[in-house]
């Protein structure tokens, strides 16, 4: 749903996840994010809804970030085997900063413990709401879809001026090649590839890779980067992360791990990083049976 709002209700019933990242936990001021969702399917009227929170923390001084949304996506069948599913989001959002963690220039001269400079933060903590939209196509197999975030281009500014966050836009899909059935033509293995395209402001990112999953367990391998296409900002190769996933399911719970190894300058001291998703999924015997002979869920990558 960080992803897409059209992937709301994307389930049998309803669902709950949580989940905690740590990047780069070498360095000093790192990047900490927490999320939780809570999405329901309501088959009765094709549609599906979600409540996201979110809450960023970054730097020494912990800037942070907190948002709150609510998402809706409705299903569309264009055909017995193809659909489309429209999604929109509203989410609020606040951003802050620790004061007493920073030091300002005139705080370094000699005898003077207080800062004018602090004066120039009386805007914050700063408020504002964020749309975005996006849609996905899919079948059985595979899955394409696109999204806009930010699309208010809401103004972020933590000094009473005007910065603008920029519209975030992405591009993504994926195909489920099935390696394994059993007698009932039940997937038991498969392998599914896939791509995230994401671009905002003069900044733009590309995720690339691939899952094995047999009966209970998931294992996967990506890459983040664009050498060929883009140098960084050093007259580098625009190398990122190679990216390990390995993910659990047993009855209606999901546990999944990644860990991002940086091949960027930073490989020798970021310390990569740490991500955990926790998912529980629940739904009525009756919902499960009637599952099994629909085709209409968007068979996306769980973790």
């Amino acid at each position: 749903m960080y992803l897409n709002p059209g992937f709301a209700g994307n389930t049998v019933q309803a669902r709950a996840v949580m989940n905690y990242r740590n990047q780069w936990p070498a360095m000093s001021g790192t990047f900490v994010s927490y999320a939780a969702s809570f999405d329901y399917n309501i088959e009765e009227l094709n549609s599906g809804i979600a409540l996201a929170v979110q809450q960023d923390r970054a730097g020494s001084a912990g800037l942070r970030y907190s948002n709150i949304g609510l998402q809706y996506s409705y299903t569309i069948r264009i055909s017995r085997f193809l659909a489309m599913k429209p999604g929109l989001s509203f989410s609020y959002s606040f951003r802050d900063i620790n004061q007493n963690e920073l030091i300002f220039g005139d705080q370094l001269i000699y005898d003077n413990p207080t800062s004018a400079s602090q004066t120039r933060f009386d805007a914050e903590p700063v408020r504002y709401p964020d749309l975005g939209a996006g849609t996905i196509f899919y079948m059985r197999r595979w899955w394409a879809g696109v999204a806009f975030h930010h699309i208010n281009r809401p103004n972020q500014s933590l000094l009473a001026l005007e910065s603008r966050l920029p519209m975030r836009f992405s591009l993504h899909g994926g195909y489920n090649i099935a390696i394994k059935k059993n007698v009932k033509k039940k997937d038991i293995s498969t392998v599914t590839l896939v791509a995230n395209y994401k671009a905002q402001g003069k900044w733009d990112q590309l995720d690339v890779g691939a899952y094995f999953k047999y009966k209970i367990v998931t294992a996967g391998a990506y890459y983040r980067g664009l050498p060929v296409v883009k140098q960084n900002g050093y007259n580098q190769p625009n190398h990122d992360a190679v990216i390990a996933l390995l993910g659990f399911e047993y009855k209606d719970l999901a546990f999944g791990y990644t860990y991002d190894l940086s091949v960027s300058k930073l490989i020798t001291n970021s310390g990569g990083a740490h991500e955990v998703s926790l998912i529980y999924e629940m739904a009525s015997e009756r919902k499960k049976r009637k599952r099994r002979r629909s085709r209409f869920i968007i068979p996306c990558a769980k973790f």
